[in-house]
């Protein structure tokens, strides 16, 4: 059975990746090239993890939100506004991202 979170899809695409929470800036370090960054919100500060992001997803925004209009400059997908992301999502999870539909799936690890 596959969980499937929903949101604004901010930024079209599909990427599949590891979920990778990200709480603050100082636990940047903790984010890889290819993750998937979960996370409550982003700003001006969090541009680089974007730029090695598959795909973002965040718990608050919109369109016009930060996340969104750097996603669409780096091409990758983004869901915004998922609630509980953080709650719902474990780090290091297997995702299936599309921002046009405005879906994030859990993948099976099998």
């Amino acid at each position: 059975m596959m969980t499937m979170l929903t949101g604004v899809g901010a930024s079209s695409g599909t990427a599949q990746g590891t979920a990778r929470l990200i709480h603050g800036p100082d636990e940047f370090t903790r984010f890889e090239t290819g993750d998937v960054l979960v996370c409550r919100t982003t700003d001006p500060a969090w541009t680089p993890l974007l730029g090695m992001a598959s795909a973002v997803v965040t718990e608050t925004g919109g369109m016009l939100s930060h996340a969104a209009i750097v996603a669409r400059e780096f091409g990758i997908p983004a869901v915004l506004g998922v609630r509980g992301a953080l709650e719902l999502l474990a780090d290091g999870e297997p995702l299936a991202i599309d921002g046009a539909q405005g879906t994030v799936t859990l993948m099976d690890s099998e």
